[in-house]
């Protein structure tokens, strides 16, 4: 946000230096009354815009790998806690409280003119409407209304009456409103003002050229030159202001600007590419740390383990960091670049097709034109040494998953098969548990010609954690074989699997081994008519159609759609139990409940630390909402379901 604000105001900067050097002086009112307005607009819009052709270029030589990405624990979090009051920052306190009193002084202003309005007397015409003020010698407008005071209307007042009917015909309050908005949300950048100062000069020299045309310019301007009383509103437009009679005077005595002078306009357009460039070039944020490393080595075209290992390692931990980086790989012939990609999900593959996000460049005069760079087709090396092997994302034929034969998609139906394994096999190692451990283990294998699961690799926070995740490929079945232009091939594949303890179970697909114990305890201990309902029915992650909750009806992605309305039920029903607050109760309260096969919520399980929140819990879950229940072969079933909430007091 903050870079957004400044970029802002360094065009605006620029855009009111172009306008007070070149073109303020112009007769081109209407012109420039557009080119303040549009240009205002323009400095808002352009951080925003992004064009493609004047980022720094991709090179050729990237494939985008569609990294799978497979959170065996990784669900939203449906953890409530006791209520605490806002919390802002004093950053965000000091902009709405600047945005606040900037709001007040706005309807102070009105409330000054709707009291004017009160006061004066009002005459309706057919174009305007004139509101006369006793003993004052005030003269403006605002919108349809005129306001003018008694000792004016005495004199001469028909070339005032005439001036304040242009603003009114030209629209000039919208102007002045437009910048007074951004005066309330921007307050505390000083060139709105600036902006709403030059915009209101010009509504005064628009006004003043179209009476002169109609009137002597000579008796005009002996008007103008008389003292006069002003009110000061920033958003009506005053006849009589004396800072700025002067110069209307010099408006009005000026000669009109030659056409050609028009084309001092188009230094706009120079300026206004320049400014796009500047948005799209892929560049720091406003003091963002900048990660530069270097790696050199023997040989690139033949790198060791011990370098192999060191390069990759590196490159990883890199990739998942939210500032821009950059790894420079190089010896004494050929350099290559690695750096964070300019598009979300780009990837380039790694040893055994493993997916890391950066963009790469390579610099070489020696490179063959054939080489293998971790399986990606560029100029040059083979780090990765995979001989025959083609990556999942871009292999012909991929590997088809026992079930897949006669799938439409063969390559979805791997994944979703892939999580249904992981979700069955999943089980959270008891001692990782005890300890604490928790994090993402990044695992790779290949299926081979013959189609067994071989070469798995992993990298973890753990052991523990590791282990089990290849306990878990371990179990994967025999596949047919990926194929390449009709023949057998070595395919890799990677999947980063997320441990997480005490993380709510939004995300029907995991749960940790010690949540899937306490459910089945839970189903174990009921009786024996409610326990056969949760054996008959269909898991939520399994069944065919999941059961539709109020307002997802229309949903692309009915199950995504469910698990938001819960998690947002919760939160809005949530109360934490005085008793457990007094007694400083805390902790996860396991739930199971039943949509029955006709949309019933039914038969609520619990399990918690205390009776209070297990009460709360089932208090919760009672008042879900009738739902259109799960179907199964075009039959309505019961569907289980479970969600731990955790009650924690801070």
């Amino acid at each position: 946000m903050l870079q957004y604000i400044l970029e802002c105001i360094a065009f605006q900067l620029v855009f009111l230096a172009i306008y007070d050097f070149f073109l303020k002086r112009e007769t081109f009112f209407q012109w420039n009354r557009a080119y303040l307005i549009g240009t205002y607009i323009l400095s808002l819009l352009l951080p925003w815009i992004k064009i493609e052709a004047f980022k720094s270029a991709v090179p050729d030589g990237f494939y985008a790998y569609p990294e799978y990405l497979w959170g065996a624990n990784d669900a939203a979090t449906a953890t409530v806690t006791e209520a605490s009051g806002l919390s802002i920052s004093w950053e965000q306190g000091l902009l709405y409280g600047g945005m606040l009193m900037a709001a007040l002084l706005f309807g102070f202003k009105m409330l000054q003119l709707y009291r004017l309005r009160q006061k004066g007397k009002i005459h309706y015409f057919e174009d305007f409407t004139r509101i006369v003020l006793a003993d004052s010698n005030v003269a403006f407008s605002f919108f349809k209304s005129i306001f003018l005071g008694d000792r004016i209307v005495q004199k001469e007042h028909g070339n005032i009456i005439e001036h304040e009917l242009v603003h009114i015909r030209q629209r000039h309050t919208y102007d002045l409103l437009f910048f007074e908005g951004m005066r309330i949300l921007g307050w505390f950048n000083p060139l709105v003002y600036v902006y709403q100062n030059r915009i209101s000069e010009l509504h005064e020299f628009i006004a003043d050229a179209h009476v002169a045309k109609t009137d002597r310019e000579e008796h005009y301007e002996l008007l103008l030159s008389q003292v006069f009383q002003t009110q000061s509103i920033s958003f009506i437009n005053q006849f009589f202001k004396s800072s700025l009679i002067k110069k209307r005077i010099v408006m009005l005595t000026k000669e009109k600007s030659r056409r050609i002078w028009k084309v001092k306009y188009l230094a706009l357009v120079p300026l206004l590419i320049g400014m796009l460039f500047y948005t799209s070039c892929d560049r720091d944020a406003f003091g963002e740390e900048h990660t530069h490393e270097t790696i050199t080595v023997g040989d690139i075209e033949n790198l060791n383990l011990q370098e192999e290992k060191k390069v990759f390692t590196r490159l990883i931990d890199l990739s998942e960091q939210p500032q821009d980086w950059e790894l420079l790989l190089k010896d004494t012939n050929t350099e290559i670049i690695f750096s964070k990609p300019l598009k979300q999900g780009s990837v380039i593959s790694g040893p055994n097709g493993f997916p890391i996000k950066a963009r790469m460049t390579v610099k070489s005069d020696i490179l063959d034109e054939d080489f293998n760079l971790m399986g990606t087709k560029l100029k040059g090396i083979s780090i990765s040494g995979n001989g025959g092997s083609v990556p999942f994302g871009v292999v012909e034929e991929v590997p088809v998953f026992p079930g897949c034969e006669n799938a439409a998609d063969p390559r979805a139906c791997f994944q979703e098969k892939m999580q249904k394994h992981i979700s069955k096999y999943f089980r959270y190692p008891d001692d990782a548990q005890k300890q604490g451990i928790q994090g993402r283990v990044s695992v790779m294998f290949t299926i081979d010609e013959q189609g067994a699961i071989t070469d798995i690799r992993k990298r973890g926070p753990h052991p523990l954690l590791e282990d089990e995740t290849v306990r878990i490929i371990e179990k994967l079945p025999q596949m047919q074989p990926g194929k390449s232009k009709e023949k057998p091939v070595r395919v890799p594949f990677s999947i980063p699997i997320t441990f997480k303890l005490q993380q709510a179970g939004f995300n029907p697909h995991s749960q940790d081994a010690n949540y899937v114990t306490l459910q089945e305890e839970q189903i174990s201990e009921m009786p024996g008519d409610m326990q056969r309902k949760y054996r008959n029915g269909i898991p939520f992650a399994q069944v065919e159609n999941v059961p539709v909750f109020p307002g997802c009806e229309d949903a692309s992605d009915p199950s995504a759609c469910f698990q938001e309305k819960i998690q947002k039920h919760i939160a809005d029903n949530f109360r934490y139990p005085q008793v457990a607050q007094k007694k400083n109760i805390q902790g996860r309260v396991s739930i199971l409940f039943l949509i029955d096969a006709v949309g019933n919520i039914t038969n609520i399980a619990t399990r918690g630390p205390d009776a209070s929140l297990e009460d709360e819990a089932a208090r919760i879950i009672s008042q879900l909402p009738k739902m259109k229940p799960g179907s199964e072969d075009g039959k309505n079933v019961n569907v289980p379901f479970a969600i731990p909430i955790n009650f924690k007091l801070r």
